[in-house]
């Protein structure tokens, strides 16, 4: 058959790593402490205590938690260590920052339990286009990952992508 259609793509041995497969199950969920001031600028610690030892945490239940404080107010560190010790019988995580920041984390943790040996000398596309927003710090850490042990690095999709790096020959 000489008008055989082959897959060259499929042939290439090229290797796809879609980030998608690195997230983190869970709800994510942000607290944010500046309801819990006095007029949006002081914590006040009796009532804080008191919201801490009353509130429902339970509905923290297996979430994925960011402490932060949305109001430019100074917040004593043991307020965000009070709420730690209140989450963590209930939420899978707990960090101080933004919901950026709790994504950032998940994705470093994952992409630090991967395998690069498994690339060695592969060429790799980075998956560019996929369903869920990704941060884009989970794939400057997928390049670093991967830099020492690839062929190459490639952007986008096997069919169509933008070459990033070649290892010196």
């Amino acid at each position: 058959m000489e008008n055989e259609i082959t897959n060259k793509v499929a042939n290439s041995g090229i290797v796809t790593v879609n980030l998608e497969d690195f997230i983190t199950d869970g709800d994510r969920v942000l607290f944010d402490i500046k309801p819990l001031l006095f007029q949006e600028l002081i914590l006040k610690e009796k009532d804080f205590r008191e919201f801490i030892k009353t509130n429902n945490w339970s509905i923290y239940k297996d979430k994925l938690v960011a402490l932060t404080c949305s109001a430019d107010a100074v917040v004593p560190t043991w307020a965000y260590m009070l709420l730690t010790l209140a989450l963590e019988p209930y939420a899978k995580k707990i960090i101080f920052g933004t919901l950026n920041d709790l994504e950032n984390l998940l994705f470093a943790e994952k992409l630090a339990t991967l395998n690069v040996t498994e690339f060695k000398d592969a060429r790799v596309v980075i998956k560019g286009c996929g369903e869920k927003p990704l941060p884009t710090n989970a794939y400057i850490q997928l390049t670093t990952l991967l830099k020492p042990v690839v062929k190459s690095i490639m952007y986008g999709e096997p069919c169509s992508t933008v070459p990033l790096y070649k290892a010196p020959k």
